[in-house]
């Protein structure tokens, strides 16, 4: 009986393709829509998590200043690299710490130039930052003590200066910084867009180079602390904290003049506020759904009263009331099913080509995908159960009177 009454409702639907498809087409919309925002919001919230770890891994960097991120402020006493050895020295779970210093200029080789930024630290820098090779080698001490003119570049400056195989030319070249020449002994492996821009972007001098022929100061902008893996950073950072008032002097009552941001809180909150923010573009986009559901319910509401003699007449030669219920049930059901899954197909289709476009991971869900259908059956049973159950009570004679 099941069986002889789905395809009476298949019948049904094919009978009226057009106004079939009129009526789901609210729930392609709203299932499409959910889809396409969730997959999209999984992919964003994978971007960033990617983008910040690409930083370093358990990664904390200290800047002086009162304003978050941005740090600075007039008057207020950078770091040395004594600090960065009294880190490494006095804290327990650090891994690395490396003392940076920044600079914008524009670099020159090979009859080109570029304005790039020009990092100063030291070895223990590539380890904070998870950066490796292409091809080339690290600074060696003595070259990194006595401030040797050596310098790394990165893929992006490699690219736009030296051109040519990737990770390869440019190693061994010269590289004129400001007034002073330098050799390029190692070439970084590309990273790519960060959480700052282009991290490929860059040439790494060591500190005492960028100190003693760029900037002509001996102060440290940032501190790198990456942190042991399976490290505690909220104690962690409690001594650092301690660490570093008392180094720079200050009283109990007076405020930190340095701040530490803490990379992966940073991953955490952002993908929060992504989820979030998901969320609720899905919880808007499935008010669609609602709407495709009470199309549903007019059309087969029409559909009962289309049909009066023939459900007249099935009821007159012995069909049960529940066998009528179940068959325009069932006739709902598969209409607002069928637009589940053409939705399913659009969102699948317009996610993975919005995903290209905004520069995000593709991350098929298959348990939104999933709820959706079902939640697009639940939409066609619930609407569909008003015009079923009246046209189930129908009276048989008054049904055969029907004109």
């Amino acid at each position: 009986m099941l069986f002889s009454v789905f395809m009476l409702a298949l019948h049904s639907v094919q009978r009226n393709m057009l106004r079939s498809f009129l009526t789901i087409l609210g729930i392609v919309i709203g299932v499409s829509a959910v889809i396409t925002m969730v997959t999209l919001g999984n992919g964003a919230t994978q971007a960033i998590k990617t983008q910040i770890s690409s930083l370093g891994t358990n990664l904390l960097m200290v800047r002086p200043g009162q304003r978050g991120f941005g740090g600075g402020g007039g008057g207020v006493p950078q770091f040395t690299e004594a600090d960065a050895a009294a880190i490494a020295a006095q804290i327990g779970g650090v891994a690395a710490v490396a003392p940076q210093g920044n600079a914008n200029v524009t670099v020159v080789a090979n009859g080109r130039n570029w304005a790039s930024g020009v990092t100063g630290s030291t070895n223990e820098w590539f380890n904070t930052g998870n950066w490796r090779l292409a091809s080339g080698r690290l600074f060696g001490t003595d070259e990194q003590t006595a401030g040797a003119a050596v310098c790394i570049i990165g893929e992006t400056v490699r690219r736009e200066l030296y051109g040519g195989t990737v990770g390869q030319s440019g190693l061994g070249e010269q590289l004129r910084i400001k007034q002073f020449s330098c050799d390029v002994v190692g070439i970084l492996i590309a990273k790519g867009q960060g959480g700052m821009g282009d991290q490929d972007d860059v040439v790494v001098v060591p500190l005492h180079t960028l100190q003693r022929r760029v900037t002509g100061s001996r102060k440290v902008s940032t501190l790198l602390v990456s942190m042991e893996d399976g490290a505690d950073s909220v104690p962690l950072k409690a001594s650092l904290r301690q660490l570093l008032r008392e180094r720079r002097k200050l009283a109990e009552n007076d405020d930190d003049n340095f701040n530490i941001f803490d990379t992966q809180q940073l991953a955490e909150t952002l993908s929060s506020t992504t989820q979030v923010l998901t969320t609720l573009l899905g919880a808007v986009a499935a008010v669609s759904l609602l709407v495709g559901g009470i199309g549903i319910m007019n059309i087969m509401l029409v559909s009962v009263t289309e049909r009066t003699r023939e459900i007249g007449l099935r009821l007159a030669v012995g069909a049960l009331e529940s066998e009528v219920l179940l068959q325009f049930l069932i006739e709902a059901v598969v209409l607002s099913a069928l637009g589940g899954l053409i939705g399913i197909v659009i969102a699948t289709a317009a996610s993975y080509g919005l995903s290209s476009v905004m520069a995000v991971p593709y991350r098929f869900d298959p348990f939104i995908n999933l709820l959706s259908l079902v939640f697009s059956a639940a939409i066609g049973m619930v609407f569909g159960y008003f015009p079923a159950i009246r046209a189930a009570q129908m009276d048989p004679i008054e049904a055969l009177r029907h004109e």
